[in-house]
């Protein structure tokens, strides 16, 4: 029989960071938790940002399209400001 979701209220984040506004720098963004298990949207969401595995580390240019990527797996990753290599 396949497993079922379980929600438990006190699983996952009940706020996330805030940044500046969308369009200012880069962002780095982390995979901390498996794919596995979630839905299909949640799954190609992550392959559109590159993210492939857990502990996976991508770097974009910060868009309002972005941040609505990161808003459906924010519970899936990490967010950060990434550091300037120039």
């Amino acid at each position: 029989m396949a497993r079922t979701f379980v929600w438990h209220p006190t699983r996952g984040p009940k706020t996330t960071d805030k940044l500046q506004a969308p369009g200012k720098g880069r962002i780095e963004i982390k995979q901390v938790r498996s794919k596995i298990g979630h839905s299909w949207r949640m799954r190609r969401t992550l392959e559109a940002l590159g993210l492939k595995h857990p502990h996976d580390v991508v770097i974009h240019q910060d868009s309002a399209a972005l941040r609505g990527q990161i808003k459906r797996v924010r519970h899936l990753v990490t967010i950060a400001a990434a550091k300037d290599e120039a």
